[in-house]
């Protein structure tokens, strides 16, 4: 994965949090809040470490359906982040070209969600408003559903519109679990977030409910956050930026089969079994199996096609 290193990056879209006051929770201690929403259900009986793990890998994109609408936090922990503030002077000055992007996660993550924003808005005719993202490093308190923990992954808020993530998610991704990792499977991790604001924008992120299982409305729209994400790349080297080029110069094979190995390792049965109890429940499945993340993100990708994404009419989700 390349960018156009002549490319200028806007970094207005994304807000610093890190290093700013109160970001982390005290010793690494989850405390004081309950563990509530869909993470709770979404568990599977599943020991203390590995509820901490399911968070961490299951809710990866996870949406706080259930906390929003019962005016709880996100994944309801007390006061995580209070007072944050966010700090870009950093930002603005590393990242400023497409050759920062190459170079560095932080730029590149900056970079990528340019170009989602720049083929997005093409898919609207009019009234695109993209989601702001925000880096945060431990903890953050969002405006709209509560507080988290990095434990929780990175995840979208649909009452504020904006994405949180902490970007040392990424080498959990490798140490955790074995994935490839690599720019482009970071870079599938940002697009499947931003997948979530376009479901926010349409309207299918309320036609999930609180169900779980394999065919489930959670699976259903986890699936086509992934099939977004495809869609994306498939247009990533063609839809131009500010400069009238594409920022994105270059996606090889090697960078799409990195997205896969990651999409795979985040399947439902594949955390069930792997870092859970060893056994794979269907009941509680929320994000799809990793046969079906794969398949869609495919599909996406193959396709360019959003209306090839609506896995909430398909009959056969993989």
């Amino acid at each position: 994965m390349r960018f156009d290193e002549n490319a200028r990056l806007d970094t207005s879209g994304v807000d610093d949090l890190r290093g700013s006051g109160g970001g982390r929770i005290g010793g690494g201690r989850v405390g004081g809040g309950r563990v509530g929403g869909r993470v709770a259900g979404a568990g599977g009986g599943l020991g203390i470490v590995g509820v901490i793990i399911y968070l961490l890998l299951s809710n990866f994109a996870g949406v706080d359906m259930g906390g929003m609408g019962a005016g709880g936090g996100y994944p309801g922990l007390d006061q995580v982040g209070a007072g944050q503030t966010a700090d870009n002077s950093s930002l603005a000055q590393n990242c400023a070209t497409g050759a920062s992007a190459n170079d560095s996660t932080d730029c590149r993550m900056v970079a990528v969600v340019n170009s989602l924003d720049d083929f997005w808005s093409t898919q609207f005719s009019s009234g695109f408003a993209p989601p702001r993202t925000n880096f945060f490093s431990g903890g953050v308190s969002t405006d709209g559903c509560g507080s988290a923990s990095s434990d929780s992954g990175p995840f979208y808020c649909p009452a504020d519109s904006e994405i949180y993530i902490d970007l040392t998610f990424f080498q959990d991704l490798q140490d955790r679990f074995g994935a490839q990792g690599g720019p482009f499977s970071q870079s599938y991790v940002m697009a499947h977030e931003y997948g979530h604001h376009i479901q926010n924008l349409t309207g299918d992120l309320q036609r999930a409910g609180r169900e779980t299982g394999p065919e489930s409305g959670q699976v259903r729209l986890e699936l086509q956050a992934d099939c977004y994400a495809g869609i994306w790349a498939h247009h990533a080297t063609t839809v131009p930026g500010d400069s009238g080029r594409p920022l994105i110069t270059e996606l090889t094979q090697a960078d799409i089969d990195a997205a896969l190995d990651t999409a795979s390792r985040i399947g439902d049965d594949f955390i069930q079994e792997n870092l859970g109890s060893g056994r794979v429940d269907e009941s509680q499945f929320s994000h799809g199996s990793s046969a079906q993340r794969e398949r869609w993100f495919r599909t996406g990708l193959e396709t360019g096609d959003v209306r090839a994404c609506d896995t909430f009419s398909a009959r056969d989700l993989g």
